[in-house]
């Protein structure tokens, strides 16, 4: 029988939020954001210690902020495996150029620019990110034949793929954090013949 999927949230990262900022300044704000780890003196609940405890794999997105989360609730005595496809769904600056917002005022903002659809130069659109939703999923998935599996990664993706997961049949049993810093959800494996109709669902896409 397969293991568990655990995706957890990030703790707090060392950035300051308390400043007003242009949508240009929210672009490198972000960007500092990406490179940050951990604001110091976090603790973790003890339940995410315990699941990770119990997890067989434990991977992470490649920015700091959830590497060093994996490498918290393991206490640095795992390995941990570490891929760009678990990062954020990206945030691009919107374009408005009047407004002073604070960075949380400001991910909304962009949040729901790229929902719309505004995606320059490049950067990874709404469809393509649940694109990579899906792969994360499948990856996930086969990665919880060989027991638990816990993923340290970002709170709008684990949102993605809560959505993702029950659509092709797996069962949030238990969470916590809303989607707040050190949140988590725990998914079951769906019954023979859920599995099954997942599988089918899976490779129609």
């Amino acid at each position: 029988m397969s293991g568990r999927i655990i995706t957890v949230r990030h703790g707090l990262p060392d950035q300051d939020r308390n400043v007003r900022i242009t949508a240009r300044e929210y672009g490198d704000w972000w960007a500092g954001y990406d490179r940050s780890g951990l604001a110091p003196g976090q603790t973790p609940p003890a339940e995410l210690f315990d699941l990770a405890a119990q997890a067989a794999t434990v991977v992470s997105s490649t920015l700091p902020r959830a590497i060093e989360t994996a490498e918290m609730l393991t206490r640095g005595a795992r390995e941990i495996r570490h891929d760009p496809i678990y990062v954020e769904a990206p945030l691009p600056p919107p374009p408005t150029p009047f407004l002073r917002l604070r960075p949380g005022a400001w991910g909304v903002v962009s949040r729901s620019f790229w929902f719309w659809g505004y995606a320059p130069n490049r950067v990874e659109n709404h469809f393509a990110a649940w694109r990579r939703v899906a792969q994360v999923a499948s990856r996930l998935i086969d990665l919880s034949a060989a027991g638990d599996v816990m993923l340290c990664g970002h709170g709008y993706l684990n949102w993605m793929l809560d959505r993702r997961l029950r659509k092709v049949g797996w069962r949030k049993s238990a969470h916590a954090g809303r989607n707040h810093y050190f949140s988590w959800r725990v998914y079951e494996h769906p019954s023979a013949g859920e599995a099954e109709g997942a599988k089918e669902r899976l490779a129609a896409e």
